[in-house]
Order: C-alpha cells, then sequence, then structure tokens
C-alpha cells in the first residue's frame, strides 16, 4: 500500500496535468470502486465539474472541484494514470474520467509525460488532444468518493506528521493518553495521518524504540526523537519519489536507503547485529534487537 511520501509524489506529477480541466465524462466500470454515492448520481454530478486543485491528505488524493470533492484511496494495488488522446480501457481499470483538451507545445508530435506515455499520431504537432485521468486496480480494494464535505471521510485521521501544528509535545502526549503498542498505534490513521509499515519501521529504528514498546512509556525525551524520526524519514522518503517495494508503484529510490524495512538477517546499519522480523497484527516488523531493546528483555 502507498505511504505518504508515494502518495505525495503521485500528487505532484498530477497537479500541473489536471489543475484547470474540466471533467467531460465518466466511466465507471466497477461500481463496487465508488463507496459514494451511487453509480447515477455519481455520473450525474461530476460531469462538467471543473478540477481547482489537487492534493494530499494522509494517503488520500483530494480533487477539489467545483461543487465537490474528489477522494480517492489507492489501498493495496491501485494506481492513477493521465493519457492523452483517445483512450481504450484495460482490464483492471475501475474508473475512467475524460477530461478537456490539452494543448500541445508547438512543433511536438508527442503525448505529454504525466506518469504514462501514449504516443500521438504522427504528424499531429499542434491543437489539442482529451485527456483521461484513469483509476487501475488489479486487486479491487481501492475507492472513490464523490462529497460536497471531505470531512465526511477524512474527519477521523489524525494530524498530518510534516505539518507545523504536528509538534513533539503533541505526540508525546497523544502517546500518553493512548497507551497502545508503538507499531500499531503509529500505524493507526486517527492517531497520525500518512503513516504505513515502511516508514514507520524505519522511524522505529532511527529513534531506538521497540516497535512493541507501550506507547505511555515512551519519555519526553524519547517523543521528540519519534518525532524528529518520523519527519526524517518521512522527507526522505518525498526527495526520493517513494519506495519501489510492497506495491504497485513505480519511479521511487527510497528502497535503496532503507535502514531496517526488509532487510531481515542483514547487519543493522549502525550496530551490525542482524535485523530481525516478527509478526504481529499481520504485519511483518523489522528492527534492530540491540539498537531497539523491550524494557524487561
Amino acid at each position: 500500500m502507498p505511504e505518504l511520501p508515494e502518495v505525495e509524489t503521485i500528487v505532484r506529477t498530477l497537479r500541473p496535468a489536471l489543475v484547470g480541466k474540466t471533467i467531460l465524462s465518466a466511466d465507471l466500470r466497477w461500481t463496487r470502486t465508488l463507496a459514494a454515492p451511487s453509480p447515477a448520481a455519481f455520473k450525474k454530478s461530476v460531469e462538467g465539474q471543473q478540477i481547482l486543485s489537487v492534493s494530499r491528505r494522509a494517503k488520500f488524493f483530494n480533487l477539489r472541484l467545483s461543487t465537490f470533492n474528489l477522494l480517492i484511496h489507492l489501498r493495496m494495488s491501485g494506481d492513477l494514470l493521465v493519457k492523452e488522446g483517445a483512450y481504450t480501457p484495460e482490464k483492471h481499470d475501475r474508473l475512467v474520467l475524460t477530461l478537456t483538451p490539452a494543448p500541445l507545445p508547438q512543433g511536438e508530435g508527442s503525448g505529454v509525460l504525466v506518469l504514462t506515455l501514449t504516443p500521438l499520431p504522427q504528424g499531429e504537432g499542434s491543437g489539442a488532444r482529451e485527456q483521461s485521468l484513469i483509476f487501475n486496480d488489479s486487486r479491487k480494494f481501492g475507492r472513490v468518493w464523490l462529497t460536497a464535505d471531505p470531512d465526511e471521510v477524512l474527519g477521523k485521521l489524525g494530524p498530518e506528521p510534516l505539518e507545523d501544528s504536528f509538534t513533539p509535545q503533541m505526540l508525546y502526549e497523544r502517546l500518553h493518553v493512548r497507551r497502545r503498542q508503538l507499531k500499531p498505534l503509529l500505524l493507526d490513521q486517527s492517531f497520525i495521518a500518512g503513516l504505513g509499515n515502511i516508514y514507520t519501521d524505519e522511524a522505529l529504528h532511527m529513534a531506538r524504540l521497540h516497535p512493541l514498546a507501550g506507547s505511555d512509556s515512551v519519555t519526553a525525551e524519547q517523543a521528540g526523537g519519534l518525532w524528529r524520526a518520523v519527519r526524517e524519514v518521512l522527507e526522505a522518503g518525498i526527495r526520493s519519489n517513494g519506495t519501489s517495494i510492497d506495491w504497485v508503484y513505480r519511479g521511487g529510490e527510497f528502497q535503496n536507503h532503507l535502514r531496517v524495512y526488509g532487510r531481515d538477517g542483514q547487519p543493522c546499519p549502525v550496530c551490525a547485529t542482524k535485523i530481525e522480523r516478527l509478526m504481529f497484527g499481520q504485519r511483518g516488523t523489522h528492527f534492530c534487537p540491540n539498537c531497539q531493546t523491550l524494557e524487561g528483555d
């Protein structure tokens, strides 16, 4: 599943391609992709809407339209693509939005690369071709919402870890209120928005905290270290365009800089102790037993 850095990377790629375009038509190819409203209401409401902005909240894409918000969550295998020109839907396409044409640069004879390149016929070097925004999802877990009130979907999410309002003191207080094991708590989107398995393991290692430690055992100093670690690994992930493992996401390089995630049996980059992997909550967790000790061990 894509985490905050992967979603942020896609948002930054989609934004210049989509902002200002108008949705001409909607082809909902698998109705259960749509969480709300009904397919008929969705088609009627979304057509004619202009895309005013493209942003992210946690792991959700938020396309702010003229009078609605189009929210998309990729879940395990979803992907968002923009293609130029006439588009023939493929097997795993769940939603195709046809958009107003995008002008081509003078003298250019191919489509504009957004996330996927679809060449134009030879000789077409000017004018405009319609675009398509495609939601492709082979495992069918992804979901789409069209709502006038995004808080109906996003309202229960926790703070954004990269915003100024997220402070070490806030994190310390929230850790002590919840009183849960650190790893599952950090994965809880109502606690902090956007973290997933990869960046949680990386942040806990950087902060030298055991993933099973009780959140209410974390000192104020340790909470400050965890706050810095969370922000550092997320910012590093964004700079690397995300991590290209554990999902269909392409183009990231952060997998080349991982400290512990997916490196069980390999030496810890800090102390050379072999990294271990344990399972709880149906998730694999990677940590260094020397750097990240559990009280009582």
